[in-house]
């Protein structure tokens, strides 16, 4: 893999962008890979004869334990050894999982295989994230990692959308004969063609140069104490990054893993339509809230608002929560896709800008690390939480499966004010950083 120019010169801003498209597609493919199983769980449950909770595990906790694990063990790797390499390789174990999940012929290896999705995944943002900052100025840092984090949204979109067209074709199809893999159900196929895209993945990572890392004082990679101590020094403003925003992703998960059940148990729409419908809103409400968050920032801080990032996260806190409490007050398909496209837009408006500014005060040699911390609090609250604290409601509070859009909204009304709570405790602390 080859290097970039010495440390002197940034690389240019037209090989910054390429890397950033190159990255973006990588991480729209992981969120396909990921949520493509959020619009497939009456299929697996009528196949596999499992409950809601048992399909929640496989979209949060099986997904969220390896990823979590792999994390922090990835970030130090990332401090330390060639990221583009480590990117590659978490592609290739991510895809050839998802691959198996189409060839899972009961829950159980359904199970394990979403495990090997996580292990694969949690070595690409941590890499990417530090990637950035190196190909960019700090001062310009904000945009690209605003156009990465578009990836969720625009993966989560594609995925229902692809899901959608899958279930119109399988309505007058029981099996689907694959060559080598055989006879499969038109589910299982969705997972192998989902996965294959990866060795095209693999081959566009291969052109990205690896940047000189920026900033270090030394090549001595600081010890374990000496991140934490970091952390520990800076606790109101890691707690605001790493716990507040996590409660944030309670909500965005649990968004994602269920409407189009909503849609479906509570206002009768067609699984398709839904997945469709829900597809075009993720994807829309996703990406511009993602982008959002930084111009909005940018606005405050012209009006000398040095909080601005946290500023703008607690307020998308607060509109998240008050939109997916309206939820289940909607007489309407149409009317509650309105409240989930403000809860979409509202939860994603301060991704992007924490990120930044965990890249921004975090020194260089501890980002990789800091930033696998980053993935474990945000999945072990966020992805784990999500799905199954929605599920767990609507089977033992509620006991109604039409119940789940008022499992929605109890969820949010217990995290969203915490996460605000949290960030704007970082707000201040981070106004005062550095001072």
């Amino acid at each position: 893999m080859r290097v970039a120019q010495n440390a002197d010169d940034w690389p240019s801003p037209v090989r910054g962008w390429v890397v950033t498209i190159i990255l973006l597609i990588a991480f729209t493919f992981s969120f396909v890979d990921r949520q493509v199983l959020n619009l497939l769980v009456d299929p697996i449950r009528a196949d596999l004869g499992v409950s809601d909770t048992q399909i929640s595990f496989l979209q949060g906790f099986a997904f969220a334990l390896t990823y979590v694990l792999m994390s922090v063990p990835l970030g130090r790797m990332v401090d330390r050894y060639n990221r583009v390499g480590i990117m590659m390789g978490g592609v290739l174990v991510w895809s050839a999982t998802t691959i198996a999940c189409g060839l899972s012929r009961n829950y159980t290896q359904l199970l394990f295989a979403r495990f090997g999705v996580g292990a694969g995944e949690a070595a690409l943002s941590p890499s990417a994230w530090s990637v950035l900052s190196d190909y960019f100025k700090p001062d310009k840092l904000a945009l690209p990692i605003s156009v990465y984090l578009m990836g969720p949204y625009l993966g989560a979109g594609l995925a229902m959308i692809a899901g959608a067209e899958v279930l119109d074709w399988s309505r007058d199809v029981d099996k689907v004969v694959l060559p080598l893999a055989g006879e499969v159900a038109p589910w299982q196929a969705t997972f192998i063609a989902v996965g294959l895209p990866g060795i095209l993945i693999v081959a566009l990572l291969a052109l990205i140069a690896e940047p000189v890392r920026r900033g270090r004082v030394s090549d001595v990679l600081p010890a374990w104490g000496a991140v934490w101590g970091h952390m520990r020094a800076n606790a109101r403003l890691y707690t605001a990054l790493h716990v507040g925003v996590p409660f944030i992703v309670v909500m965005l998960y649990g968004l994602q893993a269920w409407t189009p059940t909503i849609l479906l148990r509570v206002y009768g729409w067609d699984l398709a339509d839904a997945g469709r419908i829900y597809g075009v809103v993720a994807l829309v409400a996703g990406s511009a809230g993602v982008l959002t968050g930084p111009a909005l920032s940018r606005v405050l801080q012209r009006r000398q608002r040095s909080d601005a990032p946290l500023l703008v996260a607690v307020f998308g806190a607060i509109m998240a929560t008050l939109a997916l409490l309206m939820l289940p007050l909607q007489s309407t398909g149409g009317q509650a896709l309105v409240c989930i496209f403000i809860a979409s837009f509202s939860v994603t408006l301060p991704l992007a800008l924490i990120t930044t500014v965990m890249q921004e005060v975090t020194p260089n040699d501890m980002r990789g690390v800091v930033n696998g911390a980053y993935v474990v609090t945000t999945n072990i609250l966020g992805l784990a939480l999500g799905p199954t604290l929605v599920a767990a409601s609507t089977d033992y509070i509620f006991e109604d499966s039409l119940a789940v859009a008022k499992s929605l909204a109890l969820v949010a009304l217990v995290v969203g004010p915490i996460a605000a709570v949290l960030l704007n405790r970082g707000r201040l602390a981070y106004s005062r950083f550095g001072q």
